[in-house]
């Protein structure tokens, strides 16, 4: 691990366990979404650590109801539930990936997914809301636009997606490279 991001990952802990953070304080009447950018080369020292952490914010702070979604394991349990997935591998395999996307339009559209988010995660339950696994789900899903579906959903709950790519606090670049839109709704959790 670099020892530029094993010192940012070694911030995140106490920014999102004080009491500022959890709060909202300091970001006036805007939405408390949060953005951990990272080289896309350094996701499989991020993947590791996402466990240490919540083990830590559980350590440190045992009342605090914190709740993990990787965004790759939420899609293709929802496709599960609905009895798609079978479909769509089978449909990837025989007709490609432009078929497959095509073909997942309706069904993973954002304003579905927020939904589905809601259900499963219950934002007004949590003090804080963690996502991943947003470079595994491209394609398919977008985060800028989940983001941009999530505003009603996530009420006053401090919500921190972990984002292979760059974000400069007007836009997401995936991976570095693929400029998703603006985004400017969000805040860098540690620059």
């Amino acid at each position: 691990m670099s020892g530029a991001l094993h010192q940012r990952l070694d911030k995140i802990l106490p920014r999102v366990t004080s009491n500022d953070f959890l709060s909202g304080s300091g970001i006036g009447n805007e939405i408390a979404f949060y953005i951990f950018d990272y080289a896309p080369e350094e996701e499989l020292q991020v993947r590791e650590h996402l466990p240490v952490l919540l083990d830590h914010i559980r350590k440190q702070r045992p009342d605090l109801r914190v709740q993990h979604v990787n965004l790759f394991d939420l899609v293709i349990e929802y496709l599960q539930s609905r009895r798609l997935l079978d479909k769509a591998l089978t449909m990837q395999r025989e007709k490609g990936d432009e078929a497959l996307r095509n073909a997942l339009k309706a069904p993973l559209h954002e304003s579905k997914l927020s939904a589905v988010f809601q259900e499963v995660v219950r934002p007004h339950e949590q003090d804080l809301v963690l996502v991943s696994g947003v470079g595994s789900i491209w394609p398919l899903l977008r985060s800028h636009t989940l983001l941009s579906n999530l505003h009603p959903v996530m009420g006053q709950t401090p919500l921190v997606m972990f984002y292979p790519g760059r974000y400069d606090g007007q836009s997401l670049r995936l991976f570095g490279k693929l400029k998703n839109a603006n985004y400017y709704r969000a805040f860098k959790l540690i620059p």
